[in-house]
């Protein structure tokens, strides 16, 4: 009787215990990376985001690529609804995106692509990210982790390799009226622009000493290129 009298305690503490583990997961996997840390540009990518307030045809643009050596990630510098973004990427999280794309290229190959397959754009897991995002340069500077899912997406009838941006929630503890929220986005890569990013993060994952230093000023990355919106001009994968 006693024993049954303390089943509901000993039920709640394993409860308890099971929650605090599966929060400090969630801890260990999240990360932090600093804007003024040492940085490079590794390169440039094309991608194509949703048109302004999700309405027309995707917009091809290019992102910048750098890396950031003292924390080990590499960020995605892109815009958009007039905002300039910080995608992070760490170590783990580069090799889920490489391992993704492996298992897409596998489905596409096979044609195991679904278009009403409702969460697509999960299929290929979620992974931990770390967003900067900022209207200009005198405006408030948000920072907060998120999640990323890894699937794939059809627009306009072809299927595009996804990087599903989760929102992202900045609280300022001393302004109220700092706080932000960062939209929910679509990234959408053919196969040929996504084994480009592959490319590049492969390389990353065994950091290289000797990387490429901008000489002007290596902390500086070079402002984003948008490309026009032309219709003829947004590239898609067959299927």
């Amino acid at each position: 009787m006693k024993f049954l009298k303390k089943l509901p305690i000993i039920l709640f503490l394993c409860i308890s215990i099971s929650a605090c583990k599966t929060t400090d997961t969630v801890k260990i996997e999240d990360f932090k990376v600093n804007l003024k840390s040492p940085q490079s540009v590794v390169g440039e990518i094309e991608l194509q985001l949703d048109t302004l307030m999700g309405m027309g045809q995707l917009k091809k643009q290019t992102a910048t690529v750098l890396y950031f050596p003292k924390e080990d990630a590499v960020c995605l510098k892109y815009k958009y609804e007039f905002y300039t973004y910080h995608q992070f990427w760490d170590r783990r999280g580069r090799l889920n995106f490489i391992n993704a794309l492996q298992k897409y290229n596998e489905d596409y190959d096979a044609r195991n692509l679904q278009r009403t397959f409702k969460k697509s754009q999960q299929k290929y897991g979620t992974i931990r990210s770390y967003l900067v995002w900022q209207l200009a340069t005198f405006t408030v500077q948000a920072h907060a982790n998120m999640s990323i899912d890894l699937g794939y997406t059809f627009k306009d009838r072809s299927p595009y390799f996804s990087v599903y941006q989760r929102e992202a929630e900045y609280t300022d503890a001393n302004a109220r009226d700092n706080n932000r929220t960062s939209p929910a986005l679509t990234m959408y890569f053919t196969r040929a622009q996504a084994a480009e990013l592959s490319e590049i993060f492969e390389q990353y994952i065994i950091p290289d000493n000797h990387l490429p230093v901008d000489e002007e000023d290596p902390n500086t990355p070079p402002a984003n290129k948008d490309i026009p919106a032309i219709k003829d001009d947004i590239p898609r994968d067959d299927y």
